[in-house]
């Protein structure tokens, strides 16, 4: 296994990827999941990169469409695998690194582990956790799109 890099250096490859992006593409796309697997826990993971646990997903490549990079984040990220087709939660303005990129978040039910995720250079840890028992470093963003798939809050349209 590898060790894993200084968080400011991840931090910087993560800004000069954006960056990369903004001068490449006039706007980015990424993808995130409510996934819940049968017991209705939700699916975490910890990045090496940036501080607490997130929503699973990434970027939406060229050719690609939003379900096929939700399918190949939750699979990469998770060993996760769609049960049924997700359901589009909202379209989010997401203004933490650049003005130019939005966020479609999808509820993903019954989603099923096929083994245990170990950790690498970008994923730090991965779990299943009950909706009453989130972790309390849970991102901020994360915890509002929890509250809107699964307590009924509002949803916004900004990240």
């Amino acid at each position: 296994m590898l060790p894993h890099p200084p968080r400011l250096v991840m931090r910087l490859f993560h800004q000069a990827a954006h960056l990369w992006f903004r001068l490449t593409r006039p706007l980015t796309m990424g993808v995130r999941a409510v996934a819940l697997d049968e017991m209705g826990r939700v699916f975490l993971v910890r990045h090496s990169y940036l501080p607490g646990w997130h929503l699973p997903g990434g970027g939406v490549e060229v050719g690609e469409t939003a379900l096929e990079a939700l399918t190949r984040e939750l699979r990469e990220e998770g060993h996760l695998e769609l049960a049924d087709s997700p359901v589009l939660l909202g379209v989010y303005l997401n203004t933490f690194v650049t003005k130019r990129d939005h966020v479609l978040v999808y509820v993903a039910r019954d989603v099923r582990q096929t083994h245990p995720r170990g950790a690498d250079r970008e994923i730090v840890e991965t779990g299943f956790f009950p909706v009453d028992k989130l972790p309390q470093t849970l991102a901020r963003a994360s915890r509002e799109r929890i509250a809107e798939a699964l307590a009924g809050a509002a949803v916004s349209e900004r990240w």
